[in-house]
């Protein structure tokens, strides 16, 4: 909502109270004031200038040579390129010397061989957003009314010698989409009074009820709809000071009827419609829900197809508005209307938001039905836009009006106590100021005894229970002025759990380790949220998905981090590392469950070194290290192994499953070269673990042990087995056959091909031995050496290489 200061003057006594001041003590009242914008901060020396004369510039087809009286001695020459500039018009002219926007600085000229001696501005050059100057001057140049003073400031004829605060509204504060509504909270917070602006008018002898006949078909949908007529409208641009007070709001002018109409939807917070009376066939308005398949044609110039559920106000037949979001094209007020009829009304909130939501259609008057405006305005609003239309069109207001009133009028009551106040807050307010906040804010109270009966006015809808009411108070009474105070209790300091503590020392591993996090969406399509999951499960589909890349929750984090990774390769990235640690969402037997995963994807160069010519690319152990350094960090490295396997979309031949316990809690893999192809990624690694699982372990307790003072003895052994013979079972078995000597054991090299029979590959291991206690001898050692020789011979079928 945009408020200008000078208009809000209008309704409340302001003097003394700068805008930056308004705008600290509306916020620290519980409203948000996002910004204070002066409208004519840094401009100086725009004056009205008179056009004398216009001549063609000899040398340009698109310029003209002005004669322009700027209230000076002698008149000026200005060179000027708007297409509408013409003889006798009243204009925007910065003189030699101002400053305009942007610290632009006009000075003396020369174009194409014509002197120019300042500028005939548009307002856009003023500052103005293009979007909100009349169409008339939207491409060229402003003029002014005939009856400006030469040599007079622009700006305050403009109306830009203003400042407007835009307030930045909470959903239940629609009390303030209105200067009257701002106008009473500015009057509680300084303890000042609201004037109304006067609604009395002439009314001539011809009746509304003789020219129009009203009827509601649904009074739960519409409760009251008021009609007047106004004849003998002449239509023409609204004064100055009117189209000033819709920019500053952020709506352009653009007739007098409808700126009036307008301007009360700013003022009163009610959205009013001007129908062409002479447009309306039948003389009688019907509102009723629109027949399936009916079509209106809107003001947009979009013909717009029905639905049985939206209200429409028809001449009896057909459509002339769909009710409470925008009007009919066949009932417009044109440049000809001479008759008006207004429409004042209440629409019920949900009427409304079905129709903006099927038509994708919001507008100034449904942001406001939507939310619900004050009903008791709606007679006031009506009134005031008959009076407005007989000052600035010249309009005969008929007598009376026409109405169906079937609003249930229930003055809502709420109830406090000042020890309940005060319980909340942790303030020591008194009953009396208790009492003084609700009278500033203009609620009727009664005291009975400890009781504080508040009667809220209809303007108010956001205040229905009696924390409403405390909020109230709190707001006037000052949140500055609320005490600090500690919690009564056993105090203990604030510290992570377990979890969260374990779950940082990962992240910041991650992070060490050179990958970025990235936190994606938790909800995907149907097909993408199925791919990469850990375990099987139903997807969690959503009602009423806003797009059907966002119908259901995610089973695994990978696919989306395939998306982070392949839009960063595309912006020219040579190395992508992401993780995420996030929550996938598991159904069985319709009970839903949240687990949190740790996954990552990592692509591109790992290493570069320009200067070494050295470039190292991501590989398996690249991101099998990073695995074991988080199962390091959670120190559950040793109680984890890693099998081979084959899952859906990663490489048959390297792809590992980890296993704790006997259960899967994790993988790691490279992308299946059709995925990766499909998603333009060169060679791709990802994992994902069961993060939950491995922080809830119970881990034993670290234990230091003595330096060795000891020598160890190493023995390497190269064994030739079956190439289905899995390098870790064989791992296993020399660590289990081994016993406490055997403290290391370690593969360094693999070899299939020549010298070896078909069928065969051999392995490489070093074993350390060593004892804590004494110098191990050779012969210890190659008893228990030959030992583990003998077992991988009769369980594997090994032999050593010679």
């Amino acid at each position: 909502m945009y408020v200008s200061y000078k208009w809000l003057e209008q309704y409340v006594d302001l003097l003394g109270i700068s805008p930056s001041d308004l705008a600290e003590k509306i916020t620290r009242s519980g409203i948000e004031v996002e910004s204070v914008e002066t409208l004519n901060e840094g401009i100086k020396g725009v004056v009205i200038g008179h056009v004398l004369e216009k001549n063609q510039h000899p040398d340009a087809d698109k310029l003209n040579v002005c004669l322009v009286d700027i209230g000076g001695e002698d008149a000026v020459q200005i060179v000027c390129g708007a297409p509408n500039v013409d003889k006798g018009q009243k204009v925007i002219v910065a003189k030699v010397g101002a400053v305009l926007p942007g610290n632009f600085k006009i000075k003396k000229a020369k174009l194409r061989g014509e002197q120019s001696h300042g500028m005939i501005c548009s307002l856009q050059e003023l500052g103005v957003e293009g979007k909100l100057v009349a169409k008339e001057y939207a491409e060229g140049i402003f003029v002014f009314p005939e009856n400006v003073e030469v040599g007079a400031d622009a700006l305050a004829q403009l109306h830009l010698d203003d400042t407007v605060l835009e307030l930045g509204l909470t959903p239940n504060r629609a009390d303030a989409l209105s200067m009257l509504g701002v106008a009473h909270e500015v009057a509680a917070i300084l303890d000042k009074e609201v004037s109304y602006p006067p609604t009395e008018h002439q009314a001539v002898e011809k009746r509304t009820d003789a020219t129009v006949a009203v009827s509601v078909e649904d009074a739960e949908a519409n409760p009251l709809y008021i009609a007047k007529v106004v004849e003998n409208v002449k239509i023409a641009p609204s004064p100055l000071w009117l189209q000033a007070r819709l920019m500053a709001a952020g709506i352009r002018p653009h007739n007098n009827v409808v700126d009036i109409t307008n301007f009360i939807l700013l003022e009163y917070g009610t959205p009013l419609h001007a129908f062409d009376y002479d447009r309306i066939s039948s003389k009688e308005v019907l509102v009723r829900f629109a027949k399936q398949g009916e079509s209106l044609t809107t003001l947009d110039e979009v013909e717009r197809t029905l639905s049985s559920d939206q209200l429409v106000i028809t001449d009896g037949r057909e459509p002339i508005a769909l009710a409470g979001v925008m009007g009919g094209a066949n009932t417009e007020v044109q440049s000809d209307t001479t008759n008006v009829l207004i429409e004042a009304a209440y629409f019920n909130p949900e009427s409304i938001r079905r129709s903006v939501k099927a038509h994708n259609l919001r507008s100034e008057a449904s942001t406001r039905f939507e939310k619900g405006i004050d009903p008791s305005r709606v007679r006031l609003a009506a009134e005031r836009a008959a009076k407005l239309l007989q000052e600035l069109a010249g309009g005969s207001v008929l007598k009376g009006s026409v109405e169906v009133d079937t609003y249930d009028w229930k003055v809502n009551t709420v109830t406090t106590t000042v020890g309940k106040v005060n319980a909340t807050l942790g303030t020591n307010i008194t009953q009396e100021e208790v009492s003084d906040i609700f009278r500033r804010l203009q609620f009727d109270v009664e005291i009975i005894g400890e009781k504080v009966i508040v009667h809220v006015p209809s303007r108010r809808g956001d205040i229905s229970i009696e924390e409403d009411l405390i909020e109230e108070v709190a707001r006037l009474y000052g949140y500055d002025n609320i005490p600090t105070t500690l919690p009564v209790g056993e105090r203990t300091p604030g510290q992570l759990t377990t979890y969260q503590q374990k779950r940082r020392k990962v992240r910041r591993f991650l992070e060490g380790a050179g990958l970025y996090q990235a936190i994606t969406y938790s909800l995907s399509s149907e097909q993408r949220a199925k791919q990469f999951a850990l375990e099987d499960s139903e997807l969690t589909k959503l009602a009423l998905p806003m797009s059907e890349d966002r119908s259901a929750l995610r089973l695994s984090l990978i696919p989306h981090l395939i998306e982070a990774l392949k839009h960063n390769i595309a912006r020219q990235s040579e190395k992508v590392a992401l993780f995420e640690i996030g929550s996938v969402f598991l159904k069985e037997n319709e009970t839903l469950t949240e687990k949190e995963r740790l996954s990552g994807a990592l692509t591109g160069l790992w290493e570069s070194h320009p200067w070494q010519g050295e470039k190292k690319p991501l590989d398996f152990f690249v991101a099998k290290g990073i695995v074991d350094g988080v199962l390091q960090t959670l120190n559950v490295l040793d109680l984890v192994e890693y099998k081979q396997a084959k899952r859906q979309g990663l490489h048959p031949g390297r792809t590992a499953e980890i296993i704790f316990d006997g259960k899967l809690i994790g993988y790691i893999g490279q992308l299946h070269p059709t995925v990766q192809k499909e998603h333009d990624l060169q060679e791709t690694y990802v994992f994902e673990l069961a993060l939950e699982s491995l922080m809830n372990v119970i881990v034993p307790e670290l234990e230091y042990k003595a330096i060795p003072k000891y020598p160890s003895i190493s023995r390497d052994i190269a064994l030739v087995v079956d190439q289905k013979v899995v390098a870790g079972d064989l791992e296993e078995q020399i660590r289990v056959t081994g016993g406490n000597l055997l403290k290391k054991v370690s593969i360094f090299d693999v070899y299939e091909g020549e010298h070896l029979p078909e069928g065969k590959k051999s392995i490489a291991y070093r074993l350390t031995y060593l004892d804590p206690q004494k110098t191990l001898t050779d012969e210890e050692v190659t008893s228990k050496h030959e030992k583990v020789l003998k077992v991988l011979e009769e369980k594997f079928a090994a032999t050593l290489r010679s």
